[in-house]
């Protein structure tokens, strides 16, 4: 199955959901900087995993943008840093938001935010929902007991870029107005086949 997405005349971003002989599922994005793949682990955290692929195939993601950039220079507040890229539907009651997700912690799935790891943004455990991240070097303080959130549950992470990370820290680098890109990488559309 194949996912394109056509930008906004600035971007461009193509999400390809593949099988081959790897052992997960691979997501293919691609980019005007260029183009990286997310293997998804449907084994080690499926509940955040399928929940991930169901708004790929149902073509949910289509008004998506990456919207979101954290780095040293726009967190000066928070004595807890880390460094991501974020994107999903962006408004809590888009209408093609899926209900929120049971929280999967790195304690049960094993998958620790290290360089290149997607997992999903939340507020409070269990409110995960279409808003994911991904990691922009290692990221301790957001696995289970970490103090990114007091609540110590730390995120849902359910895959990891496994060719282009080079293209997602590109993307962190980009212009950004506090945490929010300017202007944000907009999906536009998916076609599969």
């Amino acid at each position: 199955m194949a996912f394109r997405v056509l930008l906004s005349s600035t971007w461009l971003l193509t999400i390809t959901l593949y099988s081959c002989s790897n052992r997960y599922p691979v997501i293919q994005c691609q980019t005007a900087m260029g183009n990286f793949e997310i293997e998804i682990y449907v084994d080690r955290a499926p509940v955040t995993a399928a929940n991930f692929i169901k708004y790929v195939q149902e073509n949910r993601f289509n008004d998506a943008k990456f919207y979101r950039v954290v780095r040293d220079d726009n967190q000066p507040d928070n004595p807890v840093k880390i460094d991501v890229i974020q994107g999903g539907l962006f408004e809590d009651e888009h209408p093609l938001r899926l209900p929120p997700i049971a929280h999967e912690t790195t304690l049960e799935t094993g998958i620790r935010h290290v360089d290149g790891v997607i997992s999903m943004a939340r507020l409070e455990p269990g409110t995960a929902s279409s808003e994911f991240f991904i990691c922009v070097g290692d990221q301790p303080e957001l696995d289970y007991g970490g103090r990114r959130n007091n609540d110590g549950q730390g995120f849902a992470a359910f895959g990891r870029v496994i060719k282009g990370l080079n293209v997602v820290k590109l993307i962190h680098q980009q212009n950004a107005k506090e945490q929010y890109f300017d202007p944000p990488i907009k999906i536009y559309r998916f076609v599969s086949d």
